[in-house]
């Protein structure tokens, strides 16, 4: 089965964009997918998206060669993931977002 994009038009441009940029959009998603996780339909969708982004933003880094912040942005695709899936890590979900904050204060 074929993946669904979500973000069709973002697919081409996104590595244009700055690091803060797209960490500040996964975020949104991040936010959207801890304020929802307790509605099933909504939920997926959130989490969905920012998959994509994340994957977006890792292709873009691999591209450019950029392995540091592909390692942080790897981790962090990690971490979300774990987050919904048994929290092995014991993620504090106030501090995952805090850490997408950040980057919005950088756009």
């Amino acid at each position: 089965m074929d993946q669904i994009i979500q973000h069709k038009t973002t697919r081409g441009t996104w590595g244009e964009k700055s690091l803060a940029y797209q960490m500040g959009n996964i975020g949104s998603e991040v936010s959207r997918s801890l304020k929802n996780r307790d509605k099933p339909a909504r939920f997926q969708g959130c989490f969905d998206r920012a998959l994509e982004l994340f994957d977006f933003t890792i292709d873009a880094l691999q591209q450019r060669h950029e392995f540091a912040k592909l390692r942080e942005v790897c981790r962090a695709r990690e971490e979300f993931c774990d987050f919904f899936n048994g929290n092995s890590f014991g993620t504090n979900p106030a501090k995952m977002q805090a850490y997408y904050d950040q980057f919005v204060a950088l756009v």
